[in-house]
């Protein structure tokens, strides 16, 4: 098929490299435009784009697609289908109605539950059991259009987002090629109205660990905001992020550590740090951080 692939972030990558191993004519890409990164705030494409020109497919990045002169760029692609994959602008409707088929959407969530923005994120933090990947048929409102296919998977349970990430962009990868290649025989599936949920966009505000709360949602925050932001406490005056954690056993007045595993006791039961990152350092295992740190038992965390 000829296809207009629409993604920016590395979660869009596998994608697009799957559809060209499966010997799609991807006729464009688009991405966001490059935007300044790094220490020195140089323009930096973005993941989509670098993958596209080493692939040697033209890339377009317009800051908006609203514009009769930018949808008329798209039209004249003629293309039979577009697949998009976290591209970041809003689809104007003569955008989806352009292509042969519409347009395609990949989603990482089991729809309607969490529609928007960090679904991943958000799966992980109100501790769902399983989520997956579904491919939607575009529509003018917000991840409202019917499902096609879906792929559910499990949650582990000492999985974070950084890792649940990872494998939801293969499986979306994998599902957009099987969709792709029967799609004359899919039946598409009106979402239902009931079990609807909205995955905000993940605020900094929220990654301060509270260690008042029960461990089993210090424990999800921890994993859900992991790498980005970061759930985070203070130990001396200085931030530290909790990148991994497990539920563990232990109790004691909230945010003490009760051992040298940095078991630290929530509002009910205890979480154990498996993985922290020091401000401006990399991160590190719990067992290799704690060789320099050496927050002893019975610290205080804040």
């Amino acid at each position: 098929m000829r296809v207009i692939f629409m993604g920016t972030p590395d979660f869009s990558v596998a994608a697009l490299n799957a559809l060209v191993e499966a010997g799609h004519e991807v006729v464009c890409v688009y991405s966001q435009p490059p935007r300044p990164a790094g220490r020195g705030k140089k323009d930096r494409s973005s993941p989509v784009q670098q993958r596209a020109e080493a692939l040697g497919l033209p890339v377009r990045h317009p800051v908006s697609l609203r514009s009769v002169e930018a949808q008329a760029e798209f039209a004249a692609l003629d293309a039979d289908i577009a697949v998009v994959v976290a591209y970041g602008l809003i689809l104007p409707q003569s955008i989806l109605d352009a292509p042969q088929h519409g347009c395609l959407n990949i989603h990482a969530s089991l729809l309607p539950r969490w529609r928007g923005a960090a679904p991943i994120h958000r799966a992980i933090m109100a501790g769902d059991e399983k989520t997956g990947v579904c491919i939607m048929q575009m529509e003018a409102g917000l991840d409202t259009g019917p499902v096609l296919l879906r792929r559910e998977t499990a949650i582990a349970p000492e999985e974070t987002t950084a890792q649940l990430h990872d494998r939801l962009s293969t499986i979306g990868a994998e599902a957009i090629v099987a969709a792709l290649d029967g799609l004359a025989a899919l039946k598409p599936h009106v979402q239902p109205g009931t079990g609807v949920t909205y995955a905000s966009k993940i605020d900094k505000s929220e990654a301060r660990i509270d260690w008042s709360l029960p461990a089993i949602e210090v424990d999800r925050l921890i994993r859900g905001v992991s790498p980005f932001p970061g759930a985070w406490f203070e130990h001396q005056g200085t931030r530290v992020k909790a990148l991994g954690s497990r539920l563990a056993e232990g109790t004691g007045a909230p945010g003490t550590v009760l051992d040298q595993d940095l078991t630290i006791a929530c509002g009910a039961g205890a979480v154990q740090l498996t993985r922290l990152q020091r401000a401006g350092k990399a991160a590190q295992d719990a067992e290799v951080f704690q060789s320099g740190a050496q927050i002893a038992a019975g610290t205080q965390l804040s």
